[in-house]
């Protein structure tokens, strides 16, 4: 990956932007596509489109640019915060982060708090802690205070800058799926250099930890001819994980492709095609029903798009500290943007 990618990625990842407030990762995707794209513009569920100009068919390449996050429901008259989850959380993982507030006047600092455990009766150290008992410090010494910086309904997300691993592995809060978004912007990029004959479109949508709104607009207003989704999937080289019902899905193995109902199988078929055009490893993972992405809402999209979905290996997902191996980035890049070119001018995915 070169410096530039890699420091467009860390750019995005460092942007707070949960489902719902998704404008600063978005404004991040866009001043990079103007760099190169035809086109570049933002619809008003916030979803960010870059284009490609061709004469060919219309194919999307979809990653959603949201993260989960945290909402302020209540001040207390002592300054506290209370809050809820944007998106799905394991309330473990909470307790003693710190945590950036994007109020209207500006952002918030704060930490999750918790009663300490010296203070802990034996029954309560014997409980998980749930986000109704948490509360946010920003140190204020009053409501009054608390309420002249934050107001209920403001988002907040955890406090994680990116860190780099061993053996090309990068650490991060929002990489589900801030990664998605940069590997279809980069994919487009790619194909910047040497065109096909497709009319390309790069989407960052958003909303998908909560209600899949901009995989679903955006798939109406383009009504593609076929699309591919990014996003991650659980790795299962870790301690305690269940290879037979998530399947054998290592970190630096390569792409995952799903294949299930939602994905279509000559969609399927074209990207393990293009994978082994380019002698790229892949890992495969079986998707019955739904797969839980947008393609859940591209697929069914319409009369029915033609869909693909490219996973990336992700260990401790919903975590401000998830792990993936940017070889895999790399390799999933390759791997549409082989697919695209193979197109050719009228693919047939009609299932006969």
């Amino acid at each position: 990956m070169e410096q530039q990618q890699r420091d467009f990625l860390i750019k995005l990842l460092e942007a707070p932007s949960p489902s719902g407030f998704e404008e600063p990762a978005a404004r991040v995707w866009r001043q990079e596509a103007e760099s190169f794209a035809d086109e570049v513009t933002v619809d008003r569920n916030g979803n960010s489109f870059a284009r490609l100009r061709g004469e060919g068919p219309v194919v999307v390449i979809e990653g959603h640019v949201d993260e989960i996050g945290l909402m302020i429901t209540h001040i207390d008259d002592d300054g506290y915060l209370w809050f809820r989850g944007i998106g799905g959380w394991d309330d473990q993982v909470l307790t003693g982060q710190r945590v950036r507030i994007l109020g209207r006047s500006g952002q918030v600092l704060g930490v999750i708090g918790r009663k300490p455990i010296h203070l802990l009766s034996e029954e309560e150290r014997g409980k998980a802690s749930r986000i109704k008992d948490l509360w946010i410090d920003i140190g204020a010494r009053s409501g009054d205070e608390a309420r002249e910086l934050v107001s209920v309904g403001d988002p907040a997300v955890l406090e994680q800058a990116p860190v780099e691993l061993r053996n090309n592995r990068l650490v991060a809060r929002g990489i589900d799926n801030r990664m998605g978004a940069f590997v279809a912007l980069e994919v487009l990029r790619a194909l910047s250099t040497d065109r096909p004959r497709a009319d390309v479109y790069a989407i960052a949508a958003t909303q998908e930890e909560i209600s899949f709104l901009g995989a679903r607009t955006s798939a109406f207003a383009l009504n593609p001819s076929v699309a591919i989704v990014l996003d991650v999937t659980h790795a299962t080289d870790h301690p305690d994980a269940d290879k037979r019902g998530g399947g054998n899905v290592k970190i630096g193995g390569g792409p995952v492709l799903d294949r299930g109902s939602m994905v279509h199988p000559l969609v399927f078929d074209r990207l393990v095609a293009a994978a082994q055009a380019e002698d790229i490893p892949i890992q495969l993972s079986a998707a019955p029903a739904r797969t839980g992405t947008d393609a859940d809402a591209i697929a069914p999209a319409r009369a029915g798009i033609p869909c693909g979905l490219v996973s990336v290996p992700n260990r401790y997902m919903h975590s401000p500290n998830e792990l993936i191996s940017l070889d895999d980035l790399d390799a999933a890049i390759r791997l549409i943007a082989r697919f695209v070119r193979d197109l050719g001018p009228s693919p047939d995915f009609a299932r006969r």
